[in-house]
């Protein structure tokens, strides 16, 4: 039997206000001491009133408003009722019934194929307090509670369950990440928790119009850990179908070093969390004035962004939207051709230039720095330093050899490519004198290439240019080279 995957999605987005959700404590708690950003209300103290952070509800209709959502004129907020050690005050002032906004769509692409995924609600909370396991050798294992992260804001963004593959949830999470970037309402750092998901998983016949029994996974702190967890899970549920069993509701957990899901509690029934209105904070009325000039706020974003770098920089469909997936990369990709002074060459040549090295030895060299340079912004290579480096390939000072190489040197001491060039003598040879001897060398060193050239094989010219261009350890002028080996070669032909 043939069987169709359906996923929702739960994310939850910590929002980069300065303060907590409903006290005056500071909200970044990554690097602050345990237990140093607390006061009695994030404690949760008896006694204690919290008040509303206006400006995580306001970044909260501004995601709404990118996600197509209605925004409604009334909302409230409730107390969700579960015990669990790091819920300071026994209940979490979360919203349930009347959500900051609903009804909303993100567009996602699959294999050149766009599809709407609705979603269900976008609502706003407070976030927990930490729990820190401790597993000392030789002793009872035990649990600390830091409670710096508990009061943060935290927005629930909840889809439909519309996706049918993992690879639609991951296209899901890349795009809904970038809106959550560009609006700049969050980090979105998955690594740092400030963006976590849960994944509602289940599967039925094909065909079939009601819905299988679901699980919903946790603790995925990656796209690559969703993207693997929502295929195992697929696949352990059609295993234990087709074995005559039945799935079972429950919560399962995500075991990165082992790629499998872990039963966590069952969830047999629904949990009975008995919301009710939080009784110390009034309803939000939110004024439809205040909800348009939100809306006229709005920025610029990856989709938007991509169509103009295509229109206005002549760039390939691809490339944009690889440079516009990051609003960093994006940024940076603009910073540079602001530094262009535009006397060698267009516009249009310069962005495609910048693209191609952004795209490839940059992002490279991004990619083996790790956890060290999380964003482009943060590499040594500023916008001026590339731009700058594109001009001295462009004017024929370097050659695309030793730009890469100049690129390196950069990327590690944070010089400018104008220094490294002067400092290490990089400058391309263009003086045919010099070059003609490097192109004797090489034709000396290598009589077998010749011969092959001689006997019809074209492909020995590409080598001899390689060898003269390592000779040169490539500061040759990469088409004179080509020139004069083949005078050479050919000379010695007819010779």
């Amino acid at each position: 039997m043939e069987y169709e995957t359906v996923i929702g999605l739960e994310v939850h987005v910590q929002l980069q206000t300065k303060s907590k959700m409903f006290c005056s404590c500071p909200a970044d708690y990554q690097t602050a001491p345990a237990n140093s950003n607390v006061c009695p209300v994030c404690l949760g103290l008896p006694g204690t009133l919290p008040v509303i952070n206006r400006k995580a509800v306001e970044y909260t209709v501004t995601t709404g408003l990118a996600l197509n959502c209605r925004i409604p004129e009334y909302s409230k907020f409730d107390r969700k009722n579960y015990p669990y050690p790091d819920l300071m005050k026994g209940y979490q002032i979360s919203q349930f019934d009347l959500p900051l906004a609903v009804e909303g769509t993100l567009e996602i692409e699959v294999d050149g194929e766009t599809k709407l995924v609705g979603i269900e609600r976008v609502h706003l909370e407070e976030d927990v307090a930490k729990l820190q396991h401790v597993n000392p050798l030789g002793g009872a294992s035990y649990s600390l509670v830091d409670v710096n992260r508990s009061g943060t804001p935290l927005m629930e963004i909840v889809s439909k369950p519309d996706m049918r593959s993992a690879e639609e949830a991951r296209a899901y999470l890349t795009k809904l990440h970038s809106v959550v970037q560009y609006l700049g309402v969050s980090a979105a750092n998955m690594q740092e928790g400030n963006f976590r998901c849960d994944a509602n998983v289940s599967i039925r016949p094909k065909g079939a119009t009601e819905y299988g029994t679901r699980t919903e996974v946790k603790n995925m702190n990656s796209l690559r850990s969703v993207y693997l967890a929502v295929n195992f899970e697929v696949e352990r549920q059609r295993m234990i179908v087709e074995d005559g069993g039945k799935v079972v509701q429950e919560t399962r957990g995500w075991v990165d070093d082992r790629n499998v899901t872990v039963s966590q509690r069952s969830k047999e029934q629904a949990h009975d969390y008995r919301y009710f209105p939080e009784p110390d904070l009034p309803p939000l009325v939110i004024a439809p004035a205040w909800v348009e000039e939100i809306r006229r706020q709005l920025p610029e974003l990856a989709s938007q962004r991509k169509i103009r770098f295509i229109e206005q920089y002549g760039l390939s469909e691809y490339d944009a939207r690889l440079l516009t997936n990051s609003k960093a990369m994006a940024d940076y990709y603009e910073n540079v051709l602001g530094q262009k002074p535009l006397k060698g060459s267009t516009l249009e040549a310069f962005a495609k230039n910048v693209s191609n090295w952004m795209l490839g030895d940059l992002s490279r060299l991004l990619n083996l720095a790790g956890q060290e340079i999380r964003e482009i912004n943060e590499s040594r290579v500023t916008p001026a330093h590339l731009a700058e480096l594109v001009d001295l390939i462009d004017s024929g000072t370097l050659s695309v050899t030793m730009g890469k190489t100049v690129l390196e040197e950069a990327f590690a001491s944070g010089d400018s490519p104008s220094k490294i060039v002067e400092e290490k003598g990089y400058s391309q040879i263009s003086d045919s004198s010099a070059v003609e001897s490097a192109v004797a060398d090489a034709i000396e060193a290598n009589p077998k290439a010749v011969e092959d050239y001689r006997s019809g094989k074209e492909s020995a010219a590409g080598f001899l240019v390689g060898q003269v261009m390592k000779i040169t350890r490539g500061q040759a002028k990469p088409d004179l080279v080509q020139k004069l080996v083949r005078e050479k070669l050919e000379s010695s032909k007819n010779g």
